[in-house]
């Protein structure tokens, strides 16, 4: 009797509780206890925690700290010089970035990594710090703000609840100037997979609505030599395009018209036209407006292709996506749609031939192409 009562009560500890009465309950029982103990609270760390990385990605990025130790590295002694810092700073800081895999250590000096040196450092073709800052400098403090967005449905960017985010943006000519070289840092990326994902060498010319740096043109010519390319954008927005153009060595072969896709009829004389990260900012309405200029603008046959973080179909995802329409409950009308949403404005505007094809890049996860019949 004793060896039974021995066994049971090894059983009971093994599934974690008291052991039930009957067998079904008891792998009940077992396989509840199973999961309780796989479960941790280390996700939901990390996700509370998320801003402490960003906020030292975004203080390394403001201080130009890997820009400045990329070829001979540092330590905490000689940064504190580099950059006007104590001494608890300069090594905390030095620190975190190891954390987060921006710098390694050799011989008592701190190095960039290849990621970090690859897009971290200023004048380097993929610089990625014009996202981060515009990121730190734009909406960091909006999105303390994101349950009063949530509960009214009304933009909280900025006060003045008149204008949204990119109407505050075009007025002020240094905050433009952030934005523009933060979608560069997007857009180049997105732009080079998008090059590779279309094949532009059956096409004439490409414009680019809506086109901010113009970096999906630079993309697109790069890749194929004998293309032309033009720009639709705003006046200011054009004259930090004309000079990333003129950067490339492109400024013969790629074209900038000024102009507002809202209120003007686009350019026509090319067969392909390129929506990319325009249409999450709007509302349906205004998108349909959008689509609608762009069928007009094109010949038979001609192309548009729409370059977004596609929403899956459930909705349930893919994270950037889903993120990012919250980003635009904060800032914007619009929100992140799906490949279908896409498809049946398309379908309603005349378009025909669908195809998706998925992108891997910061910017956008993934293009859809129509044709004019």
């Amino acid at each position: 009797m004793a060896k039974v009562k021995k066994v049971a009560i090894k059983a009971e500890k093994a599934v974690g509780g008291v052991l039930p009465r009957s067998p079904g309950k008891k792998i009940s029982r077992s396989v509840s206890a199973a999961r309780d103990r796989s479960l941790s609270p280390l996700p939901l760390m990390q996700l509370a925690t998320a801003f402490w990385a960003f906020g030292t990605l975004a203080a390394a990025v403001e201080l130009d700290l890997f820009s400045k130790i990329s070829n001979a590295g540092t330590n905490a002694n000689e940064l504190m010089t580099l950059l006007g810092l104590p001494p608890r700073p300069a090594e905390v800081l030095l620190s975190g970035c190891a954390g987060l895999g921006l710098l390694q250590k050799r011989d008592g000096r701190f190095h960039n990594t290849a990621l970090a040196d690859e897009f971290l450092v200023r004048g380097k073709p993929y610089y990625f710090g014009g996202f981060v800052a515009m990121n730190f400098q734009q909406f960091y403090l909006p999105w303390h703000r994101v349950v009063e967005a949530l509960k009214t449905d009304r933009r909280v960017w900025s006060e003045d609840k008149t204008r949204d985010w990119a109407q505050t943006i075009a007025q002020n000519v240094e905050q433009q100037r952030i934005f523009i070289e933060a979608m560069h840092s997007l857009s180049i990326q997105s732009g080079k997979a998008v090059a590779e994902a279309f094949d532009f060498s059956k096409r004439k010319q490409l414009l680019d609505v809506g086109g901010g740096s113009g970096a999906y043109c630079i993309e697109a010519v790069r890749r194929h030599p004998q293309f032309n390319a033009m720009l639709f954008d705003t006046t200011p927005v054009l004259e930090i395009a004309k000079r990333k153009i003129a950067e490339a060595g492109l400024s013969a072969q790629i074209a900038t018209v000024s102009g507002d896709f809202f209120t003007e009829e686009l350019p026509r004389g090319s067969d392909t036209i390129l929506l990319s990260m325009i249409l999450h900012d709007w509302g349906p309405n205004k998108n349909r407006t959008i689509l609608r200029k762009c069928f007009d603008a094109l010949p038979p046959g001609g192309a548009i292709i729409i370059s977004e973080l596609m929403m899956d179909d459930d909705k349930c995802g893919p994270p950037p996506a889903a993120l990012m329409s919250m980003m635009m409950i904060i800032a914007a009308e619009g929100r992140n749609y799906t490949w279908t949403e896409y498809e049946e404005w398309l379908r309603e505007t005349g378009f025909v031939r669908y195809k998706r094809t998925p992108l891997d890049s910061p910017g956008a996860n993934g293009i859809l192409v129509a044709h004019k019949p």
